[in-house]
């Protein structure tokens, strides 16, 4: 399994599909395509603390025990979940949200702004597991601190299971795959431009 799978193995489907009022296949579509964008976002901002969000910050503020015994959705902080997807993608978060809205057709654009909420506090906890040894990459609060190693390799995995392997076109390849191309191209250049304001 890689890390990829892990993450999307502790994210309640059927919680979530409930609370957003969509069938489990709609909710799993949705989620797929909303998490290596959440992760493109965080790894835009892994260890550029003044682009706007303090990632190693709010991933220390996650309850620790939020992935305990099956993530329970209603134990997730939303209001904190809008302020991440705030602060990551800022002035293009109606890009993003719009984007993501065209995947499977239709218009989901109200679904994904409720969904990003929900799976940013989740996605941030996952990374912290990992970075307290759940993935070995960081010894103590250094590693995250550098930004170059800890939070930033577990985001470079995490990207490069989202491809179903290493390698690939970066970013936009990743995002194409995970929400179809033209969104993907769209995104691209959304997390491009993000990564080019270190």
């Amino acid at each position: 399994m890689t890390s990829f799978d892990d993450l999307l193995s502790n994210v309640p489907v059927a919680q979530i599909a409930d609370k957003l009022g969509v069938d489990e296949a709609t909710a799993t579509t949705a989620i797929n395509a909303a998490i290596p964008v959440l992760l493109g976002g965080f790894q835009a901002q892994a260890g550029n603390p003044d682009v706007g969000l303090n990632l190693e910050g709010e991933v220390a503020n996650q309850p620790h025990g939020l992935l305990d015994g099956g993530v329970d959705i209603n134990q997730v902080d939303t209001e904190n979940g809008n302020q991440i997807v705030d602060q990551t993608f800022g002035t293009e978060k109606n890009t993003v949200i719009s984007a993501l809205g065209n995947v499977g057709g239709g218009n989901a654009q109200d679904l994904m702004a409720k969904l990003l909420p929900m799976l940013a506090p989740i996605v941030l906890a996952y990374l912290g597991k990992k970075a307290m040894g759940g993935g070995g990459a960081a010894t103590g609060g250094e590693a995250a601190a550098s930004g170059g190693g800890g939070i930033g390799d577990i985001l470079g995995s995490l990207l490069g299971g989202a491809t179903g392997g290493k390698g690939g076109g970066g970013l936009g390849d990743i995002l194409g795959k995970a929400v179809g191309q033209n969104a993907g191209n769209v995104l691209g250049n959304v997390l491009g431009g993000l990564l080019g304001k270190k």
